[in-house]
């Protein structure tokens, strides 16, 4: 028994050790670009690096003048009808192949998470010569390529979570009087809260970071965050004090948002991957 006692701590501090150390790493470069943010252009050539030093805020100030709160505006309008629109029709898309029987059911299924492994990049062409000629080449299409580029993943959580629902439920309620529309919005929308708590952020954070697209879909009115980022990298130079900065500005609301509801992230992918 003290064998196990003693394998069973050691286990545990390296369990630790290793969670510990990814912590580190994936908190480093935040940090790095915290302090560059808070430092003069001389601090930042200085040659020598250090996190304690006296900041200041000219660099934020400096960007927060500039057109970043008109990206920022961009950005919240697409990011926010993107995810809510994708929560829409994935959960709609996920209840009709769980519950309907159709020709190609089993196929759906399967390629909604197959799409998803296409990288935006391959697609960033053929959707500009798709919506350039509809006259979608803003905001309004940039929004109905992160649906379509969500969706796929939506569905496929989704629908993990609406397979576990037993269908005896359903049946109850029906025999009760309960019509479609209200069990679909009182019955199966409660439960699959943590998979749509999942599936808002993955939405909104994609939505929120993604370059590729916003690079060609959208014009000097209508950029959103990550391509205003870019911005700061020009052929005379990279002002980097300006470039953290806006960097730190643009990662801000997702790692808020995350942290506050990473139990429901962890909730939402353990449990809806369950089944599909």
């Amino acid at each position: 028994m003290p064998d196990l006692a003693n394998h069973e701590r050691a286990d545990d501090t390296v369990r630790i050790a290793t969670v510990a150390a990814l912590a580190v790493v994936s908190i480093l470069p935040i940090l790095v670009m915290l302090s560059t943010s808070l430092k003069t252009q001389s601090q930042i050539f200085s040659g020598s690096f250090s996190f304690f030093m006296m900041p200041t805020f000219e660099n934020y100030r400096n960007v927060l003048e500039g057109r970043f709160l008109g990206y920022l505006g961009n950005s919240i309008i697409v990011s926010v009808v993107a995810t809510v629109l994708t929560l829409v029709f994935g959960t709609m898309c996920a209840y009709a192949i769980s519950r309907f029987r159709f020709a190609g059911r089993s196929p759906i299924a399967m390629s909604t998470l197959l799409v998803r492994t296409i990288p935006p990049a391959v697609l960033a062409i053929p959707v500009y010569f798709i919506l350039t000629p509809l006259h979608l080449d803003g905001l309004a299409g940039l929004t109905i390529s992160y649906i379509a580029l969500n969706l796929p993943f939506t569905i496929w959580l989704l629908y993990g979570f609406i397979e576990q629902v037993p269908t005896e439920l359903e049946e109850a309620a029906t025999v009760d009087g309960c019509g479609p529309y209200r069990l679909f919005f009182t019955l199966i929308l409660p439960l699959l809260k943590p998979g749509l708590a999942a599936a808002a952020i993955f939405t909104f954070r994609i939505a929120w970071n993604e370059l590729v697209l916003a690079s060609i879909l959208t014009n000097r009115t209508s950029r959103t965050l990550p391509y205003g980022v870019y911005l700061f990298i020009t052929d005379v130079g990279i002002d980097w004090g300006q470039l953290m900065a806006a960097g730190m500005l643009v990662a801000l609301p997702p790692l808020i948002f995350t942290f506050v509801a990473a139990r429901q992230i962890i909730t939402g992918l353990t449990a809806g991957a369950v089944k599909g």
